[in-house]
């Protein structure tokens, strides 16, 4: 008996996202790292960013023994992307080094997030990054703790563009926004609104 999950997107079949996902290429290489409680979730934004970039790959867990293998990949500097007191801004700046980024995104709630780079102390001895967030979530489904807050596959959209400017990465949110989509008609527009209207959000 066939499976009623779509192996790639991960999705029921009868909401398959895999027709909206693209496939870019970037010269900035993402690693993203998506703590273990991240996986089952409905809406798992990490997973599209992954699925839709040549140059990415997800890893999940919370204690990552390859991740000095991973770090070593030829050719690029490392970073991290993620806000704090000694993050810097993005920009369109080259490295010092003159290297591609490889950009490495923690995925998890904001607490958990923190887990990984506090579990992974490679993580902290590499320079911190962050965006300056100028279009705000689109994430309708899901109250953001800050006006900044994006989920992980905005925030990866919104590195590309800054990082690899004058080329669009808006292209990877095609999925991003079906599964919005097809959240929204499932629980009814009226549900939504209750829910999920200005009054309700941030």
């Amino acid at each position: 008996m066939p499976s009623s999950r779509c192996e790639r997107c991960k999705r029921p079949r009868a909401h398959c996202l895999c027709a909206h996902v693209p496939n870019l290429d970037s010269r900035t290489r993402v690693l993203i790292l998506q703590h273990i409680r991240e996986k089952s979730h409905a809406l798992n934004t990490a997973h599209l960013a992954a699925l839709g970039l040549a140059n990415a790959q997800l890893h999940v867990g919370v204690v990552f023994e390859q991740l000095d293998r991973w770090l070593a990949t030829p050719g690029y500097q490392p970073v991290v992307l993620f806000p704090g007191d000694q993050a810097q801004i993005l920009s369109s700046a080259p490295p010092a080094e003159d290297l591609p980024l490889l950009l490495i995104v923690p995925d998890g709630t904001w607490r958990t997030a923190r887990k990984l780079l506090q579990l992974n102390p490679q993580l902290q001895a590499l320079p911190r990054m962050m965006l300056q967030v100028k279009q705000p979530s689109r994430y309708r489904l899901r109250k953001a703790p800050a006006p900044e807050a994006l989920s992980t596959i905005e925030a990866v959209v919104q590195a590309l563009n800054v990082l690899e400017q004058p080329a669009c990465f808006d292209e990877l949110l095609r999925p991003f926004e079906a599964l919005i989509e097809g959240q929204i008609r499932a629980m009814g527009i009226e549900t939504f609104e209750r829910n999920h209207g200005e009054s309700g959000t941030a």
